[in-house]
């Protein structure tokens, strides 16, 4: 595993604290993602990855796809090494 990234993702549409636990459920399915921590209550979701195994868009995506949410990185990088 390379040296881990940080990336923090504002999250839309989330309603309660199931909603919370299925967005790290799902991001912590990807390969090279350490943790997955979302607060329904600040509307964020912190993810600790090997970006030499899992992109930011593929993070996005993730969120998204686990309900009607919406997502945007707010802090880390966008880029990641080429796989």
């Amino acid at each position: 595993m390379s040296a881990p990234a940080t990336a923090t993702f504002v999250v839309a549409g989330m309603l309660c604290a199931s909603c919370g636990m299925l967005i790290d459920d799902v991001v912590e399915d990807l390969a090279g993602v350490v943790t997955s921590a979302t607060s329904v209550r600040r509307g964020r979701t912190v993810v600790t990855y090997d970006p030499t195994r899992s992109t930011v868009a593929e993070i996005v995506a993730a969120i998204i796809t686990a309900g009607s949410f919406e997502a945007d990185l707010v802090d880390g990088s966008p880029s990641s090494s080429p796989r």
